[in-house]
């Protein structure tokens, strides 16, 4: 019995002890201090946690029963809509700093509601109250996040107690500044989001205006993209609340649920679309457009469900969608996609800076300023990366669709026009010729040594050499005239008039030394041998098909050993030609 009664005798100790030691510790007051900001509540502020959410700060302060526990500033609070989080501090002013307002701000844009209770001298207690759940216009100071003024006179004490209400848990740390610090400090924020959201609408308008040009869906679903991210990230950071919907308080609280999975489906339809998985599995390119249109009764069921389970409906979707989209990507360039690297690369920033207000939101980190901000750094990586692909698979599209429509015209090894064109265009030459009465030529060009290259080097050195001569030959020539390719061997040019007759006799000599010039990077021995036949139009004839024949003759009558290398259709004494041709002394 004896023994019974010490233990009962120091337990009434012990708990006198450590109730005296809650009464010592709440007495301590939180001296604001202009030379240390921001000053956060730590060790200063107890915390309580309301299971009912229906005590008042009245009830609150007379309760001495209430197991108040000290803040230490890393806390995460498991709350919903049918709990509080009170807090309670004392405030003193430091006398150094007279006539500078503070403030108690929360940094977080996702809070449904805070209450700041101030002792009145009656004994009494005025509310100030800031949150997600009341239009913007009503706050105490319209602000990106609450920010609630302190009515401390300098020398001075007070007592506060804050009530904080949210869905989801809540971990943003209470600080105190000045009016002056905040000011500053909101200046450096405002900077980084300008950057931020400058950048976004400038590639939202890009893509839009090319998406619209172009007639690419990959443009527009982009667009989309970065919209849906801009105004998430404008919930996240309370810019939407103070310069967007502030006057909405439903939806102030909705976006932060209904933005990140609007942007994570239209995310998906992006890839889908520019990384080349229909072609190479159309099975899973039909899974990415149903876990795009997800997003669509998602955003119903968030929409139309409680607190507690549009949280439930919202995270798995926003935690899953980019290691899935990752992971296409990552399949997709070990099969050769050219776009899958540039995707990875441009998302993989987002991934990491999309885990921080994540794991904030589900209660696993506090909050911090890298937790609300990390993602911004993230996308602003991602933007012109993005833009820069979109950019290049325009471009190579637009290339191989001219190739396409053009390929009827255009020889696909060299982009030298082909035979039917070049009969086109010299009719036409020959037509110009005769009207305007001046001097043009025409010009065959055959390889005469592939059969040699074949035999000394190899067949992919006697396939190579015709597209080195299409390129010396494109050099050799003018803007308007014109060469094609009319054979494996065989290549024409037509010199538009007027030409002088020094020029029409320097031209096929040019093209030879032009194509027996070596090649970088190749021996000596690989160079291309021609033979030039050349006609004047239209002294030597005005029907295009006996001209390519006369030409064709020549060429065909010319010895295999022989030196010569020029031949003219033009008969000794015809150059210059007659006198009402000739345009030019």
């Amino acid at each position: 019995m004896r023994r019974s009664r010490g233990a009962l005798l120091l337990a009434a100790l012990f708990g006198l002890a450590l109730l005296f030691a809650s009464f010592v510790h709440a007495a301590t007051p939180m001296v604001l201090d202009a030379e240390r900001q921001p000053q956060r509540l730590l060790r200063a502020g107890d915390a309580w946690l309301d299971q009912s959410g229906q005590v008042s700060v009245n009830e609150l302060a007379r309760d001495r029963e209430v197991g108040w526990t000290p803040v230490t500033g890393r806390e995460i609070f498991p709350l919903a809509r049918d709990k509080a989080l009170w807090l309670r501090f004392i405030v003193r002013a430091d006398a150094a700093t007279p006539g500078d307002r503070w403030y108690l701000e929360v940094p977080s844009a996702a809070v449904d509601r805070v209450t700041l209770y101030t002792q009145l001298a009656n004994g009494g207690w005025r509310g100030a109250t800031a949150g997600d759940l009341l239009p913007v216009s009503q706050w105490p100071v319209p602000h990106r996040h609450p920010m609630l003024p302190l009515s401390v006179s300098a020398g001075g004490t007070q007592t506060y107690y804050v009530k904080v209400e949210n869905s989801h848990s809540f971990s943003a740390p209470l600080q105190f500044v000045s009016e002056s610090y905040q000011s500053l400090g909101e200046q450096q924020i405002a900077l980084l989001l300008g950057i931020y959201f400058g950048l976004a609408a400038l590639v939202f308008v890009m893509a839009v205006l090319s998406a619209i040009s172009l007639k690419d869906l990959g443009f527009a679903l982009y667009a989309a993209t970065v919209l849906t991210m801009t105004l998430t990230q404008a919930a996240l950071t309370g810019i939407g609340g103070l310069h967007l919907w502030g006057e909405l308080p439903w939806w102030n609280d909705m976006s932060p649920f209904v933005l990140p999975v609007i942007a994570g489906g239209c995310m998906c339809g992006f890839v889908a679309e520019v990384v080349s998985v229909r072609e190479r599995w159309p099975l899973l390119h039909t899974v990415m457009n149903g876990i795009a249109l997800l997003a669509i009764p998602l955003t119903v069921g968030i929409l139309m469900t409680d607190a507690a389970t549009r949280f439930r409906l919202m995270l798995p979707y926003v935690v899953t969608i980019m290691p899935f989209l990752i992971t296409v990507m990552l399949w997709a360039l070990r099969r050769g996609d050219r776009y899958a690297g540039w995707i990875l690369a441009g998302n993989i920033p987002v991934a990491i800076g999309a885990l921080f207000p994540v794991m904030r939101t589900a209660g696993m980190i506090p909050a911090t300023f890298w937790t609300m901000h990390s993602m911004q750094f993230g996308l602003a990586l991602e933007l012109p990366i993005l833009m820069v692909m979109l950019l290049r698979r325009s471009q190579q599209r637009r290339d191989f669709i001219r190739r396409v429509k053009g390929i009827d015209r255009i020889d696909p090894a060299t982009g030298l026009l082909n035979a039917a064109v070049f009969q086109e265009r010299l009719v036409r030459l020959i037509a110009r010729s005769v009207r305007l009465k001046y001097r043009s030529a025409i010009l065959l060009v055959d390889i005469t040594n592939l059969d040699q290259i074949r035999r000394d080097f190899d067949r992919q050195a006697a396939q190579e050499l015709p597209l080195r001569v299409a390129g010396r030959l494109l050099s050799a020539a003018r803007e308007i005239d014109s060469v094609a390719r009319l054979s494996d061997h065989r290549f024409g040019l037509l010199l538009e008039g007027p030409l002088k007759a020094d020029e029409v006799a320097e031209a096929a000599p040019r093209v030879v030394a032009r194509c027996l010039m070596p090649f970088r990077n190749r021996p000596l021995g690989w160079s291309a041998q021609v033979r030039v036949a050349q006609a004047l139009i239209p002294m030597d004839g005005t029907d295009p098909d006996q001209l390519i024949g006369q030409l064709e003759a020549l060429l065909a009558g010319a010895s295999q050993d022989g030196k010569r290398a020029v031949f003219n259709l033009s008969r000794p004494g015809t150059l210059p030609p007659s006198r009402p041709f000739a345009t030019t002394s």
